[in-house]
């Protein structure tokens, strides 16, 4: 998404009929780089009982900059580590500039809508499993690092679903299949630029966003995939 304007958003999914009897997964990722940098969104995501955002390592990136809404303090100055400026300076770099100064300006006007936000983002999901009458599912933001099938989902770490970018080769459940974005599918081959990519284990719904491509919605029901106009 990485600041896909909120109204937008929302017209698009009146469009595609999206009703309070759907429910909708967003694979991370809301935030940087464009518009307010997601923050309206946030906004909005609060407020929504059939919205659910998993976390992607933008928005991790994020928490981990939190501190510099903290109360300036000479005891929160002296907290403020060499490794902290660096992983601000990371995120500033990796497109979290226009995210923060827009959650500093809401943080003048309503420093609680600030805290709620953080607060959100700290209690998402790394992962999230669906079942349809047809099919299993995985939801995660970037697939999964260091893949076994034999290992339990509580052995990988936080990383391992935040960053990876998967091979066209990868495989991962027989029986489950995993659906991710993060990778733009534009990274695979021209062909595959502004598409979804599905395999035979997993499919990858970042049709890239974060380069001016419009997002996509992927239907879990059937699989149907609706790109906004």
């Amino acid at each position: 998404m990485h600041g896909y304007p909120l109204e937008k958003f929302k017209k698009f999914l009146k469009k595609v009929g999206f009703s309070g009897d759907d429910f909708l997964y967003i694979l991370g990722d809301v935030v940087d780089r464009n518009g307010d940098g997601g923050v309206e969104m946030l906004c909005w995501l609060l407020e929504q009982p059939n919205v659910q955002l998993i976390l992607g390592n933008h928005e991790a990136m994020l928490l981990s900059c939190a501190f510099v809404f903290e109360k300036i303090t000479n005891e929160s100055l002296q907290n403020v580590t060499s490794e902290k400026l660096e992983l601000l300076n990371t995120y500033m770099q990796n497109g979290g500039d226009v995210t923060l100064k827009a959650l500093q300006k809401l943080n003048k006007s309503s420093p609680e809508t600030v805290s709620y936000i953080l607060d959100y983002l700290h209690d998402a999901s790394l992962y999230e499993t669906v079942s349809t009458e047809e099919n299993d599912f995985l939801l995660v933001h970037s697939g999964i690092d260091n893949f076994n099938k034999n290992k339990k989902m509580s052995q990988y770490t936080v990383n391992d679903f935040l960053w990876t970018w998967p091979e066209l080769s990868d495989e991962y459940f027989d029986d489950i299949i995993t659906v991710f974005g993060h990778t733009p599918t534009l990274s695979y081959g021209k062909e595959y630029t502004g598409k979804i990519l599905k395999t035979r284990t997993w499919i990858d719904i970042d049709v890239g966003a974060a380069y001016g491509k419009k997002p996509v919605l992927l239907r879990l029901d059937d699989l149907q995939e609706f790109y906004f106009c």
